[in-house]
């Protein structure tokens, strides 16, 4: 702020010198410097006011907006630390989990081995039964062999004892063989003499004999004695046969 100054200058010896010594001291003008002055101090003040005013307004508004700020900051930082709070929950539970997962993927993983070691375990014993099962495979091949030449072998007796004896051997029922004779008693060569052979155990048993043979059960003591039921067979035969003669 700048203002003229007034500085009434007075010639005081020259005013002494006149007959009414009068000094003019500019009151006019002194008046309109004076309000000049407070023209000047009051623009100032109202100018400087005005500036504070702005200034302040602008400080609370800063202010405020700072408050708003940290506010806006602390409930932030509070979320983050919640979050945070959160987080290592999070990755607690996540490492929890992930230590069980590694107890489980290593209980399966001795499962698997387990299981691995039975397996290879099984695949020997598969392969051992594979070998025993090729034996007996050819055992039975064998065993199949031989009883296919002595079926061939029995087949061959039973038609050459059919025809020597004029009988047939038949079987009738489960594990019986009916043996039936012709040609024994010469007054009728068609009559027939019969026996029925239980064959079901290692007993022998003939529960059935046409006509009966009192001699049947010495016979079929020897047949479990010897097991050679073709002489048996046989000793049937002449027992019928010794039966006609005596009848005769």
């Amino acid at each position: 702020m700048s203002t003229a100054t007034y500085r009434p200058h007075i010639n005081l010896a020259a005013i002494l010198a006149t007959q009414n010594p009068q000094i003019d001291l500019r009151l006019d003008e002194y008046e309109r410097s004076t309000r000049s002055f407070m023209n000047v101090v009051a623009n100032y003040t109202k100018k400087t006011t005005t500036s504070v005013i702005e200034k302040t307004n602008a400080y609370n508004t800063e202010k405020s907006r700072l408050a708003e700020k940290i506010q806006t900051t602390k409930a932030e930082i509070n979320q983050c630390k919640e979050s945070e709070i959160e987080l290592v929950e999070v990755l607690q539970q996540e490492q929890e989990e992930r230590k069980e997962m590694e107890t489980a993927v290593n209980a399966l993983k001795r499962r698997l081995a387990s299981i691995k070691e039975k397996c290879a375990s099984v695949d020997a014993e598969v392969e051992q039964y594979r070998s025993m099962v090729a034996t007996l495979e050819r055992e039975k091949e064998r065993e199949e062999s031989l009883l296919r030449s002595r079926a061939q072998e029995v087949n061959h007796k039973l038609r050459a004892c059919e025809e020597m004896l004029h009988g047939v051997i038949e079987g009738i029922a489960d594990d019986q063989i009916l043996v039936r004779f012709t040609h024994i008693d010469p007054s009728d060569l068609d009559r027939e003499f019969s026996v029925v052979i239980d064959v079901s155990s290692k007993t022998y048993k003939v529960p059935i004999s046409t006509p009966f043979l009192p001699t049947l059960p010495i016979l079929i003591d020897e047949l479990n004695r010897t097991r050679d039921l073709y002489n048996f067979i046989k000793q049937v035969w002449e027992a019928f046969d010794e039966l006609t003669k005596q009848e005769r």
